[in-house]
């Protein structure tokens, strides 16, 4: 998977865990606010992963030019 998908679907990940993590308060559910969190965490997670390999990428080709 490219770095650029890696980076919304990392985005669309937080986005879900965030919206969950929101409902779990409302709704004074402590699992499925746990289950935000991690879930916005994971998705952190995946964006910066995304980051580091559209870098890492970028650096290839800086050095074969």
């Amino acid at each position: 998977m490219a770095g650029a998908e890696k980076k919304v679907k990392g985005a669309g990940r937080e986005l879900a865990g965030k919206t969950k993590k929101a409902a779990g308060k409302a709704t004074d559910d402590h699992s499925l606010e746990a289950e935000g969190a991690a879930e916005s965490a994971a998705g952190k997670a995946e964006q910066a992963a995304g980051d580091l390999e559209r870098g890492a990428r970028r650096a290839a080709e800086d050095v074969r030019r």
